[in-house]
């Protein structure tokens, strides 16, 4: 079992930075995938950035691209996501996931664990 905590995540203004991080404990996989979801209320999951363990290859959608960056730290067994020039319709719970086999990284029905989230909230 895969345990997952994301932590990070607070109320900022507009134009203002966060880093969230996801510690990972349990069984995991040289070969994973680390990926931040998120979601706002009333709005459907949707895929912000990923992580390949192994090689380091990053992956965002075009919403956050050039604002966020998604790293790892191996010893730590941890993942960041720094956000920078934050907007409002950032606002949303961040989810931090896990991807043990070969999926599609945008895809959140791919991902095998999640953890249960961290409020990100950016006011104009």
């Amino acid at each position: 079992q895969v345990q997952l905590v994301e932590s990070g995540g607070g109320l900022v203004q507009a134009g203002g930075s966060l880093r969230l991080s996801c510690a990972a404990s349990g069984h995991t996989f040289s070969s994973y995938v680390m990926g931040w979801f998120r979601q706002a209320p009333g709005k459907e999951r949707e895929f912000a950035a990923a992580i390949r363990w192994s090689s380091g290859n990053t992956y965002y959608a075009d919403s956050v691209k050039g604002r966020f960056t998604i790293s790892r730290d191996n010893a730590k067994n941890t993942v960041y996501l720094q956000m920078n020039s934050l907007k409002p319709e950032d606002t949303a719970v961040y989810y931090c996931a896990a991807d043990l086999a070969p999926g599609v990284i945008t895809t959140a029905h791919d991902y095998d664990y999640w953890g249960r989230g961290t409020q990100v909230t950016v006011s104009s």
